[in-house]
């Protein structure tokens, strides 16, 4: 189980690495393994619909599984079969990278972090950092 003191310590590096980074300012939403919300920010500065998106990163990758770096390539392979995941997981599926899981050492999937703000290398890269620093795996499906 994904505690709150572990998504407060991945949603803290995040912002400080996104900070240090200089990124635009980020909106960040941990999601548990059943895909309910445990921690959402939205820091000053970010678009009116940055938290759907962070939302539907984090939410496409526990709905289907990987990471969305793989769903983005499953968008440029197979379009047709990720808007029909899409539509079957309610439209909150952003198949871009910045949506990645959160697993244990051993594998187990706790949940995941979507991040949106920046580019998509960078929001990936943030949820990375936090994610380390939690001392849990990051899986981007790359």
């Amino acid at each position: 189980m994904l505690t709150l003191a572990q998504a407060q310590t991945i949603m803290t590096t995040a912002l400080a690495h996104a900070q240090s980074a200089g990124f635009k300012p980020l909106t960040i939403a941990i999601l548990d393994a059943r895909g309910a919300q445990k921690l959402f920010t939205a820091q000053d500065g970010t678009s009116l619909k940055r938290g759907e998106i962070a939302i539907g990163k984090a939410h496409g990758a526990v709905a289907m599984g990987i990471g969305s770096r793989a769903l983005h390539k499953m968008a440029l392979e197979r379009p047709y079969f990720v808007e029909a995941a899409t539509h079957a997981v309610g439209g909150s599926l952003v198949p871009v990278p910045g949506g990645v899981l959160i697993r244990d050492a051993a594998g187990t999937l706790l949940g995941a972090i979507g991040v949106s703000g920046d580019t998509s290398d960078n929001d990936e890269a943030a949820a990375l950092a936090g994610i380390t620093a939690a001392g849990l795996v990051g899986d981007t499906g790359a």
